[in-house]
C-alpha cells in the first residue's frame, strides 16, 4: 500500500511562522495543475501496487475549484489502483471556504478535511500573520462537522503571546467539537521566516522550554481524558479515526509527493524530492523531465530514521524489524545504547516494543538522537 501527495505551492498571504515551499503570485496556478496530470503519468510505471490515501498539501490547496481537485482525483483513478476504503483529505483554511464550498467537495469523493485553525484567538492569529480570525475558524469547524464524519484540526501552542490558560481555552474550544482528529505543533523558529526575523531583532520573544513543555503535558493529559488516542507525538486520534495518509510516514510505507518541493519514499531506501522552485519544476515537466533529485538510504542512516520516527509514535520501534530489516548488529547496539534511558525510566520495552514514557514524551526527538548510531 502506498500514498500520493499534492503540494500545493500558492498561498494567499505568508504566515510568519511557516517554511514550506509556496508562492503569493498565484498567475501560473492553471499551469501547476497541467503539470500535476502530467508528473502522474511519467511517474505510473514507477509506482506499482494500490494507493490507500490521496492527500492535497501545501500552500493553500483549498485556493483550488472542487472542478480542479475533481478532476486531479479522476487522474489518480486513472493511473493506479486505489485501496477499497481510500483516505481523500484536503487541507482547508477558514479564509477560503463557504458551507457550499466544503458541500462540493464532499459530493466529489474528499471524505476528510485538515482545518488550519492553529488558534481560536485573534491575538495570536494576529501573530502569526493568519488571513482568519476567530469566528471564521469556528464557524469552518461547524460547517464542516455537519457534512464530514472524518476530519482533523490544526493548533500550534508555544506562541509567544501564550500562557497555559490560553493553551487550555484554545484546546478546549477545540475539544467542544467533538473533533475526530487533532494535530498539535509547537511554533518553532525556521530559518529565513519573518518570525526568525522578528527574533533575530528582539521583536519578539519566545516562550522558555519550560513553558512550552508545560503545554505540551497539559495536552497529552488532557486529550487522554477527553478518549484520545496519542498515536504520534503531535497527533491525537478518535478510535478509528487514525490519518492514514500521516501514519503511512511515519511506518516507512512508500509515499509519491506530486509539485515542487514535493518528496517521494519507495518505502526501501530510495528518497527523491522536486526543486522548491515553481519555474524550474514547471520547465521541467513541460519538457517530459522528472525534475526530481534522489538519494540512497545506507543503513545507518535508515536505521536512524526508523528510530526518529518510531519512537515518536505509540507503537515504537521493533527489535524484530529492526532484526529482519537492519540485522542483529544493530538490536544488539540499541539494546546497549538504551539502557541508561530504561534505568531514568524515559522509555520502557512493551514486549519487543521499545516506547518512550509518558513522562518523557516531550523529549523524545532528543531520546531518538542520543540512540543514533554515528557513521565511523
Amino acid at each position: 500500500m502506498a500514498s500520493i501527495y499534492f503540494h500545493f505551492p500558492f498561498c494567499r498571504q505568508a504566515c510568519h511562522y511557516c517554511n514550506f515551499h509556496f508562492s503569493t503570485q498565484l498567475k501560473h496556478q492553471d499551469e501547476m495543475l497541467q503539470a500535476f496530470e502530467k508528473e502522474i503519468e511519467l511517474r505510473v510505471e514507477q509506482w506499482p501496487g494500490a494507493l490507500e490515501s490521496i492527500y492535497f498539501g501545501g500552500g493553500s490547496p483549498s485556493l483550488l475549484s472542487p472542478a480542479s481537485v475533481e478532476k486531479l482525483i479522476s487522474v489518480v483513478t486513472k493511473n493506479f489502483k486505489l485501496w477499497d476504503n481510500i483516505e481523500i483529505t484536503i487541507e482547508v483554511n477558514p479564509d477560503d471556504v463557504s458551507f457550499e464550498y466544503l458541500e462540493a467537495l464532499s459530493s466529489i469523493g474528499i471524505n476528510r478535511l485538515s482545518i488550519g485553525i492553529q488558534s481560536f484567538l485573534d491575538s495570536e492569529l494576529k501573530l502569526m500573520n493568519r488571513i482568519h480570525n476567530a469566528v471564521q475558524g469556528i464557524k469552518t469547524i461547524e460547517w464542516t462537522a455537519q457534512l464530514f464524519d472524518n476530519f482533523s484540526v490544526d493548533l500550534i501552542y508555544g506562541t509567544p503571546s501564550s500562557d497555559l490558560s490560553n493553551w487550555k481555552k484554545n484546546l478546549n474550544q477545540a475539544l467542544s467539537f467533538d473533533v475526530p482528529h487533532l494535530s498539535s505543533y509547537a511554533l518553532t523558529v525556521e530559518p529565513q521566516t519573518v518570525l526568525a526575523h522578528q527574533v533575530k531583532n528582539k521583536k519578539i520573544q519566545l516562550l522558555e522550554e519550560d513553558l512550552v513543555k508545560s503545554q505540551y503535558d497539559w495536552m497529552v493529559y488532557r486529550m487522554e481524558e477527553a478518549g484520545y488516542e496519542n498515536y504520534e507525538f503531535s497527533n491525537f486520534s478518535k478510535p478509528g479515526f487514525i490519518a492514514v495518509n500521516n501514519s503511512n510516514y511515519w511506518k516507512g510505507k512508500a509515499y509519491m509527493g506530486i509539485g515542487p518541493a514535493a518528496h517521494s519514499y519507495d518505502g526501501k531506501r530510495t528518497r527523491s524530492w522536486n526543486p522548491s522552485n515553481n519555474i524550474k519544476y514547471l520547465h521541467s515537466i513541460h519538457q517530459g523531465i522528472l525534475p526530481a533529485q534522489s538519494e540512497i538510504l545506507n543503513t545507518h542512516d535508515a536505521f536512524n530514521e526508523y528510530l526518529m520516527t518510531g519512537l515518536r509514535t505509540s507503537w515504537g520501534v521493533s527489535l524484530q524489524k529492526i532484526n529482519e530489516t537492519f540485522g542483529k548488529h544493530y538490536s544488539d547496539y540499541l539494546e546497549k545504547q538504551v539502557e541508561n534511558h530504561l534505568i531514568d525510566q524515559r522509555v520502557y520495552w512493551d514486549g519487543d516494543a521499545l516506547k518512550v514514557s509518558k513522562k518523557a514524551k516531550f523529549l523524545t526527538d532528543g531520546i531518538a538522537s542520543d540512540l543514533f548510531i554515528l557513521k565511523s
